[in-house]
């Protein structure tokens, strides 16, 4: 006999062998009809495994909120079958879940085409109506490998051999189909329901490399409803509309090109913008007591190695062999330089927390496919700092980073942030206990913030446990920005002390400290969480002068000196179009404000006032729209000690 505890933390007596699908029928006809998995010890197991052993159990339904993954995963394989039965002949190789979806790589000596996603498509809802149960099997590894081979399909018989010896072989069947598979599965093809769609076609390497096979990749995405599939696309559409890289083009603010891959082309107003970011950062960081600092961006290979950085690191890290026959990395990251700054002197306990800050440039080698506009590049700058800090001053310090980090994303508007912990990776330098130390100092001070956080295990740096901060946009998004991380471990690896008031040296305790992460990501996500209509402040043309007739060209160029010599980024429109046009014109390029003049306008001293977005327009005298504009633009770090100094 064997134990099961229940949810509610009732145990009951079940023969040894029996299976989930037992249980639930145990339970409730109901609950036997609703149940499509088991979880085991909060593993999710297919409903018909046997349960052998003492464990906790729930029976898990289709509702609940881990059938997802499942969903996805079982629609993955109803797309291999449906490819099988409209393509004989193609060959399937992975299909995994991944965010919002799936997908399916496929070995075929004809393309895909758009078209055929409609076909496949159809054919998969007629699979789901067979409510075809899934059925697990084990074979012999060798008999698995003879039958895969028979059908054609090599690269089902490479995953065999890729399995390690004494790990079962297991298939699994959708009435005559079959495939090699881990599982879980729900109890049938029926339970996945409509809620799909193929997405896109794309082109792909055997296991990802780009020396194997070329194979041709099918995306999905599946939700528990239709309900849900509608709202993800039409979330689709609205990304589609907001895609930096088409608004960059639009707003004329960067360009990438192939000679330099995953490098930021800034135009003059592109940078406009990342200026205004660099200087509201600077500022923030100054009132915090950060004393800003620059780096080399390349240093001898010795340094990345003592830091751990090339053995942990090294694949993604850029480095050449100069003719001294010295070898040369760029900085992957700013930790080791300002290591070197911290260690220019001698410190004295006094002296801590020392606060640097670098607006770094970093380099970072990322594969081609990963690539995506300035989301994901190769050279980026950080808005990066480091605190060096006494054991005792950890959990003050890291509260005081938790709440600059929120109160910056509020002065953009992101209210909603998510705080995952992550732990200890495979790949990190140090001994378990100094990770311990580090991993309950992190603890300690997030909690001792106030904030709940989310558990993501093994995605901590190598050298300490860290803090993400991930924002959720205007359209239900997450981008993971703001880092935290306590690290025990550089310091002493590259030679860091302080002289502590007993009058003996002891290494510091080094806090790394991301707040925007890297400038180039955070303004693709500005773009399209605003959809190009950037704040006001923020906007690298806060304001265009307009003529509607050339007779007003020079009381136009008169307002243009004026918003100038205010401090705002204003240009002029001289042209000889109509004025709807320039109108048209200067909304593409998401100007926020519009500055009218005419005949009239001249005569009076006036502009007619226009607004991206609206139709409304208004008139105010040429000193009233100064006034109004300068109180508009001013950055949000700015308006309260503006407003306390006009009290």
């Amino acid at each position: 006999m064997i134990s099961l505890t229940f949810p509610d933390e009732s145990v009951r007596q079940f023969d040894d062998g029996v299976t989930g699908a037992d249980v639930a029928a145990s339970i409730s006809k109901s609950l036997s009809k609703k149940a499509v998995a088991v979880a085991l010890d909060g593993e999710l197991r297919d409903l018909a495994d046997p349960i052998t052993v003492d464990a906790k159990i729930e029976i898990v339904t289709r509702d609940d909120d881990r059938m997802l993954e499942l969903i996805r995963h079982d629609c993955a394989h109803v797309l291999a079958e449906a490819v099988q039965e409209l393509f004989p002949g193609t060959q399937v190789t992975i299909g995994p879940v991944i965010e919002n979806g799936f997908y399916y790589d496929f070995a075929r000596n004809e393309p895909f085409h758009l078209d055929d996603l409609e076909k496949i498509e159809a054919r998969m809802h007629e699979i789901i109506k067979r409510d075809k149960p899934f059925t697990k099997e084990v074979w012999d590894r060798e008999k698995a490998k003879d039958v895969f081979a028979e059908l054609g399909e090599q690269y089902k018989v490479e995953l065999i051999d890729a399995i390690p010896e004494g790990e079962d072989v297991k298939i699994y069947r959708q009435g005559e189909w079959f495939d090699l598979c881990r599982g879980p599965h729900m109890t049938s093809t029926g339970k996945i329901g409509t809620g799909f769609k193929l997405t896109k076609l794309a082109g792909s390497y055997w296991r990802g490399d780009a020396n194997n096979a070329q194979l041709q990749r099918i995306y999905g995405t599946a939700w528990p409803s239709d309900k849900e599939l509608k709202a993800y696309l039409t979330m689709l559409e609205e990304a589609e509309k907001r895609d930096h890289r088409r608004l960059g083009r639009e707003m004329n603010l960067f360009h990438f090109q192939e000679e330099a891959p995953g490098s930021v082309f800034w135009h003059p107003k592109g940078w406009a913008v990342f200026q205004s970011l660099v200087g509201y950062m600077r500022r923030r960081q100054d009132a915090a007591g950060y004393q800003e600092v620059n780096s080399p961006d390349m240093m001898d290979q010795s340094l990345w190695v003592r830091s751990g950085h090339l053995e942990k690191f090294g694949e993604n890290m850029y480095s050449v062999e100069m003719p001294d026959e010295r070898t040369y990395c760029c900085k992957p990251m700013n930790c080791p330089g300002h290591v070197e700054i911290f260690k220019n002197g001698l410190k004295s306990y006094r002296d801590l927390p020392m606060m640097v800050s670098e607006f770094g440039k970093v380099h970072r080698y990322e594969p081609s496919g990963a690539l995506h506009g300035l989301m994901r590049v190769r050279h980026f700058t950080q808005d990066d700092a480091h605190i060096f800090v006494t054991p005792e001053q950890i959990t003050e310090e890291c509260v005081k980073v938790n709440d600059l980090i929120l109160s910056i994303y509020r002065d953009f508007g992101f209210e909603d942030v998510l705080i995952k912990f992550s732990d200890r990776p495979e790949k990190r330098v140090g001994s378990d206990e100094v990770w311990d130390r580090s991993e309950e100092a992190l603890k300690v001070a997030v909690e001792a913030a106030g904030q709940s956080y989310a558990f993501n295990p093994g995605e901590g740096a190598f050298y300490g446990p860290k803090l993400e901060y991930v924002l959720r946009d205007a359209i239900g998004r997450d981008w993971q920005c703001g880092t935290l991380q306590v690290d025990f471990n550089l310091p002493e690896r590259l030679g860091a002390f302080y002289i502590g008031a007993d009058g003996e040296k002891h290494v510091p305790v080094m806090l790394h400290r991301a707040l925007f992460g890297s400038l180039e990501r955070f303004t693709g996500i500005l773009i399209e969480n605003f959809a190009g209509h950037l704040p006001l402040w923020l906007a690298p043309v806060q304001v265009m002068v307009a003529t509607i007739t050339s007779d007003a060209d020079g009381y136009a160029q008169k307002v243009h000196a004026r918003l100038k010599a205010a401090g705002l980024r204003a240009e002029c429109d001289l042209r000889n179009e109509k004025i709807n046009y320039k109108v048209r014109e200067h909304s593409v390029t998401k100007v926020p404000v519009l500055f009218v003049c005419g005949n009239r306008e001249a005569e009076e001293g006036t502009v007619s006032i226009r607004k991206l977005g609206s139709r409304d327009q208004s008139s105010m005298t040429l000193d009233e729209a100064v006034n109004w504009l300068k109180g508009e633009s001013v950055p949000p770090d700015l308006r309260e000690p503006l407003r306390q100094a006009a009290e």
